[in-house]
């Protein structure tokens, strides 16, 4: 597919089927990303406005723990090293936990609206975009400031691009993804994205060298190919799309957009096909998935609860 290539929007019904709905603690308030340890069978919610982070069993779908993280935006499992780091946006910290404790192990400052999170497990760097602040701080893997790393621009999501050993993070007020050689902590290239208005969601497929980039501004999913750093196709989703998160085993992309709205896509080949579009649910802009299961996940700020669902096709 050549570049601005649109897909056609294709809202068949979700390729999903709901297994179980579990209430959350928190209250009925905005939630954040998510992120699947499969080893240890837990998942790891932000309620951003119960100021917590939610810790799930998700073999026996049940909530067994719940980590003081006020303003709670970004968290991510990361399951080689035994961490989990969550940023709590309110008290502008990264926070460092113990996936066996689920105990906080250091609180460190993180700019002035700390979000998305990414780990470089090559260099051992935990990176957190300010998104105000327009800055990636950098971590050490226990959780002590290394530096920052000026983007020129508000920032949006940050992934780790496992194979190039680059660390991507979009640029949402400039329509760039700026890539950064971890070790350095410079910016060593600007990828524009034509067609994308506000660049805020990312994820990566690094095997096949591909990144998805999801534009909130104008409702587009941008495939940028990684070995060319060039945009390769453009996909129409729902409103706002916010959270990305990605099947490996399936090869599935997930889209989950403020207007409740999520998109089904998968990668053929260099390119992805939509397999189905639907209403989830009221700002259902958070999604995970597990990729020993294939199991889906939507925290809900209805309730709250959480909605499993499991691919039907």
């Amino acid at each position: 597919m050549t570049a601005g290539a649109v897909l056609a929007l294709g809202a068949a019904a979700l390729p999903l089927k709901t297994v179980a709905t579990v209430p959350l603690p928190g209250g009925s308030s905005r939630l954040d990303y998510a992120s699947v340890d499969p080893g240890r069978h837990r998942l790891y919610v932000a309620h951003l406005g119960g100021g917590l982070v939610i810790v799930f069993d998700t073999k026996k779908r049940r909530v067994v723990e719940t980590i003081r993280a006020p303003g709670a935006h970004g968290v991510l499992s990361v399951p080689s090293i035994g961490r989990v780091y969550a940023t709590a946006t309110d008290v502008r910290k990264l926070l460092t936990i113990d996936s066996r404790t689920n105990r906080v192990l250091t609180r460190a400052p993180a700019g002035d609206y700390p979000d998305g999170i990414a780990y470089d497990a090559k260099d051992r760097r935990v990176f957190v975009s300010d998104e105000s602040g327009g800055v990636e701080y950098v971590f050490t893997a226990s959780g002590h400031g290394l530096g920052s790393i000026d983007l020129g621009g508000e920032a949006g999501n940050v992934q780790y691009d496992a194979v190039g050993g680059r660390v991507l993070a979009d640029v949402q007020t400039q329509n760039v993804v700026a890539v950064i050689n971890p070790r350095t902590k410079h910016v060593v290239r600007r990828v524009q994205l034509p067609g994308c208005e506000h660049d805020h969601g990312l994820n990566v497929d690094a095997p096949r060298r591909l990144a998805f980039v999801a534009c909130d501004g104008n409702s587009k999913l941008l495939t940028l190919d990684l070995r060319t750093m060039k945009v390769t196709g453009t996909a129409i989703v729902g409103g706002s799309p916010d959270v990305l998160a990605f099947d490996p085993g399936l090869r599935r992309l997930y889209v989950a957009a403020e207007t409740g709205e999520v998109a089904v896509l998968d990668e053929r080949g260099r390119t992805l096909k939509k397999r189905g579009e639907d209403l989830l649910a009221p700002e259902a802009h958070v999604v995970a998935v597990d990729p020993a299961t294939h199991l889906v996940y939507f925290p809900l700020q209805s309730g709250p609860t959480l909605r499993i669902m499991k691919p039907t096709r």
